[in-house]
């Protein structure tokens, strides 16, 4: 019913000639851009000038920066120095390596510090995810690293030496393992490490994976699973550790436990305090000030919230995270450190944290006793890890592959707050009948993402005379563009009932979104709050009438799916715009009529020689396009290299099936009774994909943005995968 509902919507913007535009439009848009034949419209209308906040958003005190505009890393996971005096930078990459260099933001080379890429099993969440360097490295030379390796899988700790005579190199030959964790999944290896003032080696160390912990790794005593480690510099057990000579199989190495996936733990120079960030299940993130001996609570808890008590403990066994988020904020923390640097002074003394999925950057005022203060900073793509330089100064590794640092904001004022009605962004010249604002230009995409059955529209909104830079992907636009989708659902047979409408908009700082919420009437829509919101609403299908819940998405929820790794702007693409739309003249492709008015800096020539994706709905065309088109615009906004997902799975249509990572390729968290299987060809009960489509639990896919599964598309990929792809 959904496509239905889109194929009504395309038609229904067509306001002059409506009949002849069908008539003689096909004809103009089949054949590309050719034959002087009329366009959808003939000249742009500069869009006038909206009340949109665009500008720097300085309240803020800090911004990021590109540290080092000359170096690209690949996957780079952590950032530290060596205490040594020489100023150096070393970054970690998940594949297995540590490149070493100047701290300077000219730096233009690096050297290989250390290569352990044919022993690392990377991927997912494995790899080589730790690294901290002895307090007396410039007299010992040793360093300790944690990484992922096969056959069978495990965390391993090991310690090196740097090289006689070369400080840029590690003496590969020089490792000596000290402790190893057998890993029962891909998943939750944490790999954190770091040295304590009291001169221990600190170490996190996750539940073993896969979901709900299923052996209750984080309660249990005889296993590192789910734990912090704390050990002497020869890998041995300090006799002061909280469990020695507790008997009974328990563990002395455990100082701390109750922990599902520790993403980085840092000690605070000033007050000595260890800070952890655990990542949630699936509904919320925690920060933990870790004490010796405290207890967590995972999975008794997740944050704040009860989960499962097989033991029935107390509620005084467990230690309150000092701060927790739901997923209105975000979906998987990054611990990051207390700032002690001088060059942001505005930060001194807070906890600066970040979201992985969300991007979001925060910074936490802790009082010793609670959290008094927490305050959106700015957001970076794909936040993977912090670090600190020799000065204490704070950088960001972010999976695009740029490392950045925190700088003061320079000057400016506020950005200024998004209207509070619909109605007063100018978007909409009527709001009754949905006509935009002249020069606002609406259109449509080959496949549309699955909205739990809502009609959808969308526009694009230029700023003046800006152009969209189309020659790359993805497409840049110019600071001011705004983009807005609108969802209507179906509350009676023939009856469609105005929701929501999305804004995503362009600002200096990078893009935002809003919401807002169409009121009963359907006459206006009320700004939604930044957590976000919900709606239980009638609602009717081919089964019927129903109730729906609808989830209006919070700012850091629309980041969440528009992301980095995406360019942010899913929708407006080569191969989703490259079709025919109802323009109000006359049909026409809309790359080429784009092209006519000027929309792009440079001429993208005969659409008929660009890429375009499958229509899932169509099915004169290849059932693999077609499938292939679904997982692409579904899915493939987070399953992409860069992309804000553990797992090296690649589901854009561009990618050939053989390097999508999934066929035959054991899944990096198996769904309960399934194969283990990513895919299996010819058989779709057997393929993990196909079963987390199938599914809005724990396991589903997708985590966010939708609360009922998409019976065409979970059908469409049963018949892909019987069919047998490659």
């Amino acid at each position: 019913m959904q496509r239905q509902h889109e194929r009504r919507a395309r038609l229904a913007v067509v306001a002059v000639g409506a009949m002849t535009a069908i008539a003689i439009g096909v004809a103009a848009c089949s054949g590309g851009g050719g034959g002087g034949a009329a366009f959808g419209i003939e000249q742009r209308v500069e869009v006038p000038a909206l009340p949109l906040p665009t500008g720097l958003p300085n309240p803020s005190p800090v911004q990021l920066e590109n540290a080092f505009p000359a170096l690209v890393f690949d996957s780079p996971l952590f950032l530290s120095a060596p205490p040594d005096g020489s100023n150096r930078i070393a970054v970690v990459e998940q594949p297995g390596r540590i490149l070493m260099f100047a701290n300077d933001r000219n730096v233009s080379a690096t050297s290989v510090f250390l290569d352990l890429r044919a022993q690392v099993q990377a991927g997912g969440e494995e790899g080589l995810l730790g690294l901290a360097f002895h307090p007396d490295f410039a007299t010992n030379g040793w360093f300790y690293v944690c990484y992922t390796r096969g056959a069978p899988r495990r965390s391993v700790l090991s310690r090196f030496t740097v090289s006689a005579g070369n400080a840029n190199a590690a003496d590969p030959a020089s490792e000596v393992v000290l402790l190893e964790i057998p890993q029962p999944f891909g998943n939750h290896n944490g790999g954190s490490l770091a040295f304590g003032p009291d001169g221990k080696l600190y170490v996190s160390s996750g539940d073993g994976g896969s979901a709900n912990d299923p052996f209750e790794n984080g309660q249990s005593m005889t296993t590192l699973l789910g734990k912090v480690l704390r050990l002497e510099a020869d890998g041995t057990v300090p006799a002061d550790n909280p469990f020695v000579g507790a008997g009974g199989g328990v563990r002395a190495e455990i100082w701390a436990l109750g922990l599902r996936n520790p993403w980085r733990l840092s000690f605070d120079r000033g007050s000595g305090r260890l800070w952890l960030g655990d990542v949630g299940q699936g509904a919320e993130e925690e920060i933990d000030v870790v004490e010796r001996g405290g207890n967590y609570g995972w999975r008794v808890f997740e944050g704040t919230r009860s989960n499962s008590n097989p033991g029935n403990l107390p509620a005084s066994a467990f230690l309150a995270p000092v701060h927790s988020y739901g997923r209105d904020q975000g979906a998987s923390i990054t611990g990051g450190y207390v700032y002690r640097g001088s060059a942001v002074p505005a930060l001194g003394g807070a906890y600066v944290y970040g979201d992985f999925v969300s991007g979001r950057i925060q910074a936490l005022v802790y009082d010793g006793v609670q959290a008094v203060q927490n305050t959106l900073l700015t957001t970076a793509p794909s936040p993977a890890s912090f670090g600190e330089d020799a000065q204490g100064e704070l950088y960001v590794c972010c999976f695009d592959g740029r490392i950045r640092r925190f700088v003061p904001t320079p000057g400016g004022g506020p950005v200024g707050d998004m209207p509070a009605r619909l109605s007063a962004t100018g978007l909409f010249a009527d709001l009754a009948t949905l006509t935009p604002t002249a020069g606002v230009l609406e259109y449509d995409v080959n496949a549309a993402f699955w909205s739990d059955g809502a009609q959808k529209r969308r526009w694009v909104a230029l700023p003046g005379t800006s152009r969209i830079v189309a020659t790359q992907a993805p497409w840049q636009f110019p600071v001011g563009t705004a983009l807005v989708k609108h969802f209507e659902l179906e509350v009676a047979p023939g009856t469609m009932r105005r929701v929501e409408t999305r804004v995503l908009l362009h600002q200096e700082s990078g893009w935002q979104g809003y919401t807002y919420r169409w009121d009963a009437g359907g006459v206006d829509a009320d700004l939604v709050g930044d957590a976000g919101d919900s709606a239980v609403i009638d609602v009717v299908d081919g089964n019927g009438p129903r109730q729906q819940t609808w989830t209006f998405p919070s700012r850091a929820a629309c980041l969440s799916c528009h992301t980095a790794a995406a360019g942010r702007v899913l929708g407006l693409t080569t191969a989703q715009l490259n079709r025919p739309f109802a323009f109000p003249l006359r049909v026409d492709n809309q790359l080429r009529t784009w092209d006519h008015i000027g929309l792009f800096t440079t001429d993208l020539g005969d659409p008929s020689s660009l890429a375009a994706l499958a229509d899932p709905h169509d099915a004169t065309a290849p059932l693999a396009e077609r499938a292939r088109a679904w997982l692409d615009v579904n899915c493939a906004n987070c399953h992409r290299p860069g992309g804000p997902t553990p797992v090296d799975l690649d589901l854009r249509a561009a990618v050939p099936t053989a390097s999508m990572r999934a066929v035959g390729v054991a899944a990096t968290v198996p769904v309960p009774g399934g194969s283990g299987m990513r895919l299996v060809a010819g058989q779709h009960a057997a393929s993990d994909l196909w079963q987390r489509v199938g599914r809005r639990d724990a396991f589903g896919m997708p985590p966010l943005g939708s609360g009922r599964v998409d019976d065409f598309g979970l059908d469409l990929l049963r018949q892909w995968i019987d069919a047998g792809p490659p």
